[in-house]
């Protein structure tokens, strides 16, 4: 069994800060790659970042502003967002694919955490 829970949304004002986490637990042999999604209401769930290969990719919307970083040795991920707008608001959804100690792939989302920017 593994899952991911993230943690760390909230309500922030214009300019604010927040920084999400991601924990990956279970029986996990290694991770192939972790990211984090968000969706608004009424919009498509959009990527915003990707740790993949020791590579690290952004949506144009958050470049400069949000930093993703890996723990490896704590299976967790960290989404650092600086300078949010009201329009980053939405349910930011971490991912992760990953082997399992069984040696099964396992493609995961967690449940969301909610990040709301006030004007």
């Amino acid at each position: 069994q593994v899952q991911l829970v993230e943690s760390g949304g909230g309500l922030v004002q214009v300019g604010g800060s927040l920084r999400l986490s991601c924990v990956a637990s279970g029986s996990i042999f290694s991770i192939i790659s972790m990211g984090w999604y968000r969706q608004a209401p009424g919009k498509q769930r959009e990527l915003v970042a990707q740790i993949a290969g020791g590579s690290t990719t952004y949506a144009d919307l958050v470049k400069g502003r949000f930093t993703m970083s890996r723990d490896n040795t704590k299976n967790t991920t960290y989404l650092q967002m600086n300078s949010l707008k009201p329009e980053d608001t939405a349910v930011y959804y971490c991912t992760a694919d990953l082997w399992s100690t069984h040696g099964d792939e396992f493609v995961l989302r967690g449940q969301g955490t909610q990040v709301t920017v006030s004007s």
